[in-house]
């Protein structure tokens, strides 16, 4: 069977795809840098394929994200 892959993921998913702490994930949400999540009924999710597009570029003008 194949593996699954996350459409949605909670902040701590999110930053785990991405591998950083989900203290620096939520910091570069609230900052903008990141989008922000999407309510699914009572629950906050994140697009993983909008965070896929913002980190290689697609989403920002083609500049990819660059991290400091």
């Amino acid at each position: 069977m194949p593996k699954l892959e996350p459409l949605f993921a909670s902040a701590v998913t999110a930053a785990r795809l991405l591998d950083m702490a989900p203290g620096t994930f939520r910091d570069l949400v609230d900052r903008g840098h990141l989008p922000p999540p999407r309510r699914i009924g009572t629950l906050q999710r994140f697009d993983v394929a909008e965070l896929q597009a913002v980190i290689r570029g697609d989403k920002i003008g083609g500049g990819g994200m660059q991290w400091t």
